[in-house]
């Protein structure tokens, strides 16, 4: 604890020490969110039938429209996808991604750079062959992913088009609450099991899905995909993507502005948390923490690792 007093059970971690690193998070990393946000009405704007590699599935199209009457020159209108088999008699998990939508009938093609290998079956393919749905939610419909949209989007409509306070939530953390908006409209649908609900994302993506379960205890599980620094990837550690990098022009609106600091006037190991603390309060849900076959230096694969080894004690 910030006493210095030993966490040695779950009631202490709940009730004590998680609330110490959330506090921590949202002031110096992520930011925080507004006490008070907006309703959101979700509209279904297309159910249709279709067939998957012969499965029959249904597609529904959704828009959630965030109520904006507080500052009706900023719309925010989520985009979210979400598929599940027509033959299933009981509400059914969900695997759900920070992703692109795609068409009607497309899905995203899969590359084989070897012509005579079997053909790669798509992750959503998998998920309905398994009995399971899955969702699709655009990030950038809730908040763009740039820092010139901090004045548009979710961020924009509650700060009614100003600019952020230092401690304001950056993109991650707004692109995890639309996932928990999208939570909230699948715990209103029979078809889904909304207690198994799972998040994904790659790279920045990667990124705010572990944002999202750290945040939301909600979620069932969390597939972090090469998530690298801001995500898995432990901050005080010189290696591929570091702090300096996301505190720069291209991506420090992912964070609080708090955050830009510690690449100049404080360093690294100023840094209050680091990412085995956001990965501990994922716990005990499991997490899947990926970097690909052969992993990537950007991410920092061991660096990853490591996090959540010291992760561990959390989860013991």
């Amino acid at each position: 604890l910030k006493n210095g007093k030993e966490v040695n059970s779950k009631k202490a971690w709940l009730t004590q020490r998680r609330g110490e690193i959330v506090e921590d998070f949202d002031r110096e990393i992520y930011g925080r969110m507004p006490s008070k946000l907006p309703n959101i009405n979700w509209e279904v704007l297309s159910t249709t039938y279709e067939k998957m590699e012969g499965v029959e599935v249904i597609a529904k199209k959704l828009i959630g429209h965030v109520d904006n009457s507080s500052y009706p020159s900023i719309k925010v209108d989520i985009q979210l996808n979400v598929t599940v088999p027509a033959a299933s008699s009981k509400p059914v998990p969900i695997i759900m991604e920070f992703g692109f939508v795609f068409p009607p009938g497309m899905r995203m093609p899969m590359m084989n750079p070897n012509p005579n290998a079997k053909p790669e079956i798509s992750w959503q393919q998998q998920v309905i062959n398994r009995g399971w749905g899955f969702a699709i939610i655009v990030p950038v419909s809730i908040q763009a992913d740039n820092g010139a949209g901090l004045r548009q989007g979710i961020i924009g409509l509650m700060n009614k088009g100003a600019n952020r306070k230092p401690d304001d939530w950056g993109s991650l953390r707004a692109w995890a609450w639309g996932a928990s908006k999208a939570l909230d409209y699948f715990e209103t649908d029979p078809a889904i099991d909304a207690k198994k609900v799972a998040i994904e994302g790659h790279s920045r993506y990667g990124k705010a899905a572990l944002v999202t379960m750290a945040y939301d205890t909600r979620f069932a599980i969390g597939f972090i995909s090469s998530s690298g620094e801001g995500g898995a990837k432990l901050h005080r550690r010189n290696a591929g993507e570091i702090v300096e990098n996301v505190a720069s022009s291209g991506e420090y609106h992912w964070m609080a502005g708090n955050f830009i600091k510690y690449a100049s006037t404080l360093t690294w190991n100023d840094l209050p948390v680091d990412a085995h603390e956001l990965i501990g309060l994922c716990a005990p849900r499991p997490i899947f923490i990926s970097a690909g076959e052969k992993g990537d230096g950007w991410v920092d694969v061991k660096g990853m690792f490591l996090a959540a080894v010291n992760a561990g004690p959390v989860y013991k």
